[in-house]
């Protein structure tokens, strides 16, 4: 479970739904540099650990939209304070900010 929820896109996408449902294509614009692809797949891991609910309506074209379930709502917020303590420290944070390069250890 912890592997699917601190994924970068699942947390951003749960972070993204937190306003309310969201249609797949503004959950793309939202997520900047997703594919259709890895966003497909996320919301799908998502729904099916009972995190998202999909919701399809009968229109032309098509019309589905993505909404945090319960659950889903009840983890945006500590997902929600790990996203803020990463935007606040993220100068301090990786070799960039210790002077380690990438591929050696202190």
């Amino acid at each position: 479970m912890l592997d699917l929820l601190a994924n970068k896109w699942a947390a951003l996408a749960i972070g993204a739904m937190e306003d309310g449902p969201q249609r797949f294509g503004a959950l793309q614009r939202r997520l900047q540099g997703i594919s259709p692809k890895v966003l497909t797949n996320t919301l799908r891991r998502l729904e099916d650990h009972g995190f998202v609910d999909r919701t399809v309506y009968p229109a032309v074209p098509l019309h589905v939209e993505y909404a945090l379930t319960p659950l889903g709502r009840g983890v945006a917020e500590p997902l929600g304070q790990v996203r803020a303590w990463v935007e606040e420290h993220l100068d301090e944070i990786g070799p960039a900010a210790s002077g380690v390069s990438a591929g050696s250890h202190p």
